[in-house]
């Protein structure tokens, strides 16, 4: 094949085929002019429909637009569906802010609850099981430096965020002596909601750390120290996410990407399980309720089953007489007893 030879018109070569057809393609292959051709037509199908739909008559694709409007009505539907959920989670979080508030000055110590509101009872449907395990000693144990003159619940979000595998894996030891003062989390409903950075006293900000590092110089032989200032792991990383671009078009890198959704899925994690029940993943109760969700996606992971498991009767190699198990007193394998 000449150098000069049209490379559209050799692309047209290698789709019609021959008998030769491996060698011909090979030897195309070999033309930057035809590669080009190629990578040109490829270009042009990113992103196009299917070549079956556009092979369709005219009235089956007339059928399909009119599918695309049913689905357009069903995505307005879907979409002022979410919109009451909003408007109902709104209302009803106007319900729970009083508790929230009462539970606060508990926490706090600026409120001692009367007799009466720490009398906890169960109701009658739940098992004596549970029962005990929601119930507090009143043992001496000493895990702790608090007294009977202690005010309020000491660490209380400290050790709810220690008790969450999702959150204790993000705190570090320094991070721990200023959760220990965090007095409440609370999540509130804005028509704007705006995030705001963390203040820092100076010399305070533990998710910056100042390291030293020793440069030599390539001529003279001589070294210096320089100081530089590079990002700590922390807790409060969280409040410093990746930036996003204004333009929702614009690509997003994996990691970054990555971080958004951890980012998201952990406040979705706080206000939907952590502020709603923090006493019982501070007592651990909680933390059971998690534990059996764990199992039940596993379970429904497992019913799936695997294309390579198989019975012994479909496995050509299987071969009944060399199963080894259990026998009667003749020698034989023992029969199970119908009930």
């Amino acid at each position: 094949m000449s150098n000069q030879e049209d490379p559209e018109k050799a692309l047209e070569t290698m789709d019609e085929g021959s008998g030769e057809a491996g060698n011909v393609t090979a030897q195309l292959m070999r033309n930057p002019q035809v590669l080009a051709a190629l990578q040109g037509r490829l270009d042009g199908m990113v992103g196009s429909p299917s070549g079956y739909i556009e092979s369709l008559p005219k009235v089956v694709k007339r059928r399909i637009k009119a599918l695309k409007n049913l689905q357009l009505k069903a995505t307005n539907i879907e979409a002022a569906f979410y919109e009451e959920v909003h408007a109902l989670e709104c209302k009803y979080h106007k319900l729970y802010v009083p508790l929230y508030e009462q539970r606060n000055t508990i926490i706090g110590g600026d409120y001692e609850p009367t007799d009466a509101e720490c009398e906890f009872t169960l109701d009658d449907e739940i098992s004596q099981e549970m029962e005990d395990k929601a119930k507090i000693g009143d043992g001496d144990a000493k895990l702790h430096d608090m007294d009977e003159n202690t005010k309020g619940i000491p660490e209380f979000w400290l050790t709810v965020c220690k008790n969450v595998d999702l959150l204790s894996e993000m705190i570090q030891e320094h991070d721990e002596p200023i959760l220990k003062h965090l007095r409440d989390i609370k999540v509130n409903f804005a028509e704007s909601p705006m995030g705001c950075t963390i203040d820092w006293q100076k010399g305070k900000n533990i998710t910056l750390k100042t390291i030293k590092k020793k440069q030599k110089h390539k001529s003279r032989g001589s070294t210096r120290t320089i100081t530089k200032t590079v990002q700590n792991d922390s807790f409060f990383n969280f409040f410093s996410p990746p930036a996003v671009p204004d333009d929702p078009d614009a690509d997003v890198d994996e990691e970054v990407q990555a971080q958004l959704t951890a980012d998201f899925e952990i406040g979705h994690y706080i206000r939907e399980r952590i502020v709603p029940r923090a006493v019982l993943y501070f007592t651990g109760e909680a933390l059971e309720e998690d534990d059996y969700d764990d199992e039940e996606e596993e379970e429904e992971d497992g019913e799936e089953g695997s294309d390579d498991d198989m019975d012994d009767e479909e496995d050509p190699d299987f071969d009944p007489k060399k199963v080894k198990g259990p026998k009667g007193k003749g020698g034989d394998p023992q029969e199970c007893k119908q009930q």
